[in-house]
């Protein structure tokens, strides 16, 4: 072979290995890509088909989807604006509080109140500003006239504002007893506040519907504790949801490297974060500086791990009698950087609550999941954190 037929068949073989690349790069790992090219299409499951359909797309890093009575949806997007979702037209709705959009903070969490009907009011969590360069997670509520928020009030700002960027928490149920639940994180740059019952940080909440302290919380009345704490030492609750039958909490929460957690979540326990830790630290790759042990008595260990790393975000209960009856009442947890579902039947055969089996969802077929919902039609309403995110309807297939 002479030098020139040498160097165009590597030429060639170059040629093709590039492609082979670029193919395997984009299914591996733009997943969202793939999705959206298509407006609906079919998955499988262990024990049932899925059908998948947008709803809205062009969300620039959507958060948290609540529903309207009439059929209309609110879509909250991080970097500051709330959304009405009508048929698949996303309009904006002014009159929202000043958000400070940065890194993992901005307009995040909407809920609404159990007798919306009646009273109109409309949940929002967001980062906010205290004009020096640092934020504080927040809680207010609003109603909606047309398209805009009317009678705002700024119920809750955690005790004390810090660094901009991470951990926010900022997830919302309300309990079987109407008290709304309110997670905020450890904030990132200083991981033991989440030991320290006079620091928000690392927190449960349980507040009344106005923003005030129930009588009953577990910490009330302690000179050395905060009223509002509900349960402490926990990273960065980003899943939470209670059980309709059972008034269970459930939360998902990440980890650092590893470590993500589901746990049933109980009035006064300490959850750990940072003294124990499944996880390991980012740089390091070795046990995290904060942490003493994976274990360690006088903290709840996590009902699961949720292994591989799923960056855990949106929590649903399946409804029964939709999907298949295997599926009733299982735990959807979603995941960011895992993109995919993970599906958790979990069960208490011997007194104590133990996950007995775990089915991924959707595996790289929609991208990174930012929120799992269940609609007010029983099927599942799904989230994509990208800056071209979008709102997804998973039904049972046909």
């Amino acid at each position: 072979m002479n030098f020139r037929a040498f160097f165009t068949r590597i030429s060639e073989l170059t040629a093709v290995f590039t492609l082979i690349f670029l193919i395997s790069w984009g299914f591996s790992g733009h997943a969202e890509a793939l999705a959206d090219d298509r407006d609906s299409f079919t998955s499988n499951s262990q024990y049932t088909d899925l059908r998948v359909t947008k709803v809205a797309g062009n969300l620039e890093h959507p958060w948290a989807v609540a529903f309207l009575p009439d059929g209309r949806m609110l879509v909250t997007e991080r970097p500051g604006r709330l959304n009405i979702v009508d048929d698949g037209d996303v309009q904006r709705v002014d009159g929202l509080p000043e958000i400070h959009a940065r890194g993992q903070g901005g307009l995040m969490e909407v809920a609404l109140h159990p007798d919306y009907e009646s009273n109109g009011w409309i949940y929002l969590t967001w980062s906010k500003p205290d004009g020096q360069g640092q934020t504080a997670t927040a809680l207010g509520r609003a109603r909606l006239d047309g398209r805009s928020l009317v009678d705002f009030e700024e119920l809750f700002v955690q005790d004390r504002y810090s660094s901009p960027g991470r951990h926010y928490g900022s997830k919302l149920a309300w309990t079987l007893d109407g008290k709304l639940l309110m997670s905020i994180g450890d904030r990132g740059t200083d991981p033991p506040r989440a030991q320290d019952l006079m620091d928000h940080a690392g927190t449960l909440l349980r507040l009344n519907d106005d923003g005030s302290v129930p009588a009953d919380n577990p910490f009330v009345g302690h000179e050395n504790a905060l009223d509002e704490i509900f349960s402490y030492g926990h990273r960065n609750i980003q899943g939470l949801i209670v059980h309709p039958e059972t008034g269970d909490i459930w939360a998902t929460e990440h980890g650092p490297r590893g470590g993500d957690e589901l746990n049933l979540v109980e009035a006064g326990k300490n959850y750990g974060w940072p003294v124990v830790s499944l996880g390991l630290d980012y740089r390091t790759q070795e046990t995290f500086r904060h942490t003493e042990a994976r274990r360690k008595e006088g903290m709840v260990d996590p009902v699961y791990e949720l292994l591989p790393t799923l960056a855990p975000s949106g929590l649903a209960i399946v409804t029964p009698g939709h999907f298949t009856s295997r599926w009733d009442y299982n735990l959807l947890a979603g995941g960011l950087r895992a993109e995919r579902i993970r599906r958790l039947l979990v069960d208490d055969p011997e007194g104590f609550y133990e996950v007995i089996h775990d089915e991924e969802l959707l595996l790289g077929e929609l991208g990174r999941i930012r929120d799992v919902r269940i609609g007010p039609d029983n099927n599942i309403y799904i989230l994509t954190d990208h800056r071209d995110g979008a709102l997804w309807k998973v039904e049972p297939g046909s």
